[in-house]
């Protein structure tokens, strides 16, 4: 137990991070794929993307509180200025995230529920690293 808890203090950001990703991932696929089964056509290329827009709405917004807290520890008082950041950091990655539906879903008739999964492995990375280098930036 005292190694585990060793690895875990040497590792502690990285950990959380792949923790509190894998909940923003819920909520994202959550909404997405409730929001096909319920109202959208994930087969229709605009509704695709509507479904992919709310989806990522819902992760950001879990994502900030949640990586502000328990990932990076963030003592900025500005919090304005750091969701400011953080969200456009996501706006680039939901470009990346619409890039690859498109792609694969609409262009190679990949399945949406694969095509999601292959999308949020690419986005988990450049998020992580985004949030590290621009908006959770340590203070020195």
């Amino acid at each position: 137990m005292k190694k585990i808890l060793e690895i875990y203090h040497k590792y502690e950001e990285l950990i959380n991070y792949v923790i509190v990703g894998g909940m923003t991932t819920l909520v994202s696929w959550i909404v997405y794929f409730g929001s096909v089964f319920a109202f959208l056509d994930a087969e229709n290329a605009f509704q695709l993307q509507v479904a992919n827009i709310l989806s990522w709405v819902a992760g950001v917004a879990f994502a900030y509180v949640t990586n502000r807290i328990f990932v990076f520890r963030s003592k900025e008082k500005n919090i304005l200025k750091e969701v400011l950041q953080f969200t456009g950091s996501r706006v680039s990655t939901l470009f990346l995230d619409m890039l690859v539906m498109f792609l694969m879903v609409t262009c190679m008739g990949i399945h949406d529920g694969i095509s999601k999964i292959v999308s949020a492995v690419l986005v988990t990375i450049a998020n992580y690293v985004l949030s590290k280098v621009f908006v959770f930036r340590k203070k020195e």
